[in-house]
């Protein structure tokens, strides 16, 4: 196993549960410090509201060895031979280097950070969270740092997550970003409705701004961040910008790769042309189930479920993985943003004429206390009536909801067969029509449907 987090180390545990320690050897190859930890509960770790870090942690490396895993920290692959069957593996620390072969190979090597090549980029007190080394020294800055202006560059899900996180700790937040509107993942008329959210907590949203340098000071720490029109002060700066995958040593052995970089598998997420070697989580694309094409999606929730796939198609069983549909959810502070499905250029992308529809309702029924707002966009196809995306923005109990719209997408729903779902109902839960049903009622009307 190249890799040990949640695909990798699922993998090895999955094929340890159908294969003995006589009739199998696992070797497991991570070059960081933890193993088997949630990056995407880092935010939240840097916040405080998960107040240690080894929550974070699902399995430890003990735990793993007791299952007789060999697992090697901070042991990093350089080379992968596939020819001969070996890859080269060196210790961080002591820089010794030495080779081992293997009979079936793992490549779970994640995802890297964006981290552009810019004045200051690596000056102290600017900071990635993609790893829980990452998390601890951000929160070293954190603890020794007088100032309290933080500047969170990119507004994706990392992004939103860290800003909130700055807030809760009681800095000045700014967050810059290079988009018209925060959350990319969402159309921009969505995205609007989270900036203006944002916006009301406090936080200084710059959009549309390309970061073109991190300024520092004469103690060498950054002071700012720059764009082409403005500098804004920063004690401490957090990076969000995304990630892309990891997969230079698969480009460097000759795998095959697709057009956002990731490895390419088939349904068993065996590496295409390549009967002994698997690759699953951030640095494979995957299979979108609504527009038929090759994405890269990276979430924790894929990675594992690729772990379970290769350990039993390792461990000399038979498993496959269909596909997704992109569902994600996030929140900051008390908004909830969630999407699954197609935005409106991912739809144009895959060729497919559709229409839009967007209704505002409540979490509740209305005369319940406490109901909150909510928004839903919903896409379907022209002439099938094919549900092709959602997108929610609201307070408490809105970002859940999209899992009405991830299983209907699954199924391949239309949105007037939407619209008899037999959904829970009782006021403090839901109005009576569900607003995820509202909005297919008016998309399957939309669209000449019964609804």
């Amino acid at each position: 196993m190249i890799g040990g987090d949640a695909a990798g180390m699922s993998a090895a545990s999955q094929a340890r549960r159908l294969r003995g320690p006589h009739e199998l050897e696992i070797v497991a190859f991570e070059r960081g410090s933890f193993t088997s930890f949630s990056a995407c509960g880092i935010p939240y770790w840097v916040s405080g509201d998960v107040p240690d870090r080894d929550r974070l942690i699902a399995r430890t490396a003990e735990e793993h060895r007791a299952r007789d895993i060999d697992l090697r920290l901070r042991t990093e692959v350089t080379e992968i031979d596939t020819d001969r069957r070996r890859v080269r593996a060196r210790d961080v620390e002591s820089g010794a280097e030495s080779w081992t072969s293997y009979d079936k190979l793992v490549i779970a090597t994640g995802a890297r950070p964006i981290r552009p090549e810019l004045p200051g980029m690596d000056a102290p007190g600017v900071h990635g969270v993609q790893t829980l080394d990452d998390g601890q020294a951000l929160l070293d800055t954190l603890r020794v740092t007088r100032g309290r202006r933080a500047v969170v560059v990119g507004a994706g899900y990392i992004g939103v997550e860290m800003a909130e996180a700055m807030i809760k700790r009681g800095y000045e937040v700014t967050v810059v970003n290079r988009g018209k509107e925060p959350m990319a993942t969402l159309d921009p008329d969505m995205g609007r409705l989270v900036r203006r959210a944002m916006e009301g907590m406090g936080i200084t949203m710059v959009n549309d701004a390309e970061v073109t340098g991190l300024p520092t000071g004469d103690d060498g720490r950054v002071r700012a961040v720059a764009t082409e029109s403005a500098e804004y002060p920063a004690d401490v700066v957090v990076l969000g910008i995304g990630v892309r995958p990891e997969t230079a040593l698969a480009r460097a052995a000759g795998l095959p790769l697709g057009d956002s970089g990731g490895l390419l598998t088939d349904r068993s997420m065996r590496v295409r042309g390549h009967e002994d070697i698997w690759a699953g989580g951030d640095c494979v694309e995957v299979l979108d189930l609504v527009s038929g094409q090759q994405r890269h999606i990276p979430l924790g929730t894929h990675a594992n479920k690729h772990g379970q796939i290769i350990g039993a198609n390792a461990g000399g069983g038979y498993a496959t993985f269909p596909g997704v549909v992109g569902t994600a959810v996030s929140k900051v502070c008390d908004l909830e943003i969630a999407r699954t499905g197609l935005r409106e250029k991912d739809a144009r992308r895959a060729g497919l004429r559709f229409e839009s529809v967007t209704i505002e309702s409540t979490s509740r029924a209305g005369y319940y206390p406490d109901a909150s707002p909510m928004t839903v966009k919903m896409l379907a196809e022209l002439r099938t009536g094919r549900l092709l995306g959602v997108q929610i923005v609201g307070r408490e109990g809105a970002g859940k909801r999209v899992d009405i719209a991830a299983v209907a997408l699954t199924a391949g729903m239309t949105v007037d067969g939407m619209t008899a779902l037999d959904l829970g109902y009782a006021p403090p839960f839901s109005p009576v029509w569900d607003p995820v049903l509202v909005a297919a009622r008016k998309a399957s009307a939309k669209i000449g449907g019964t609804g």
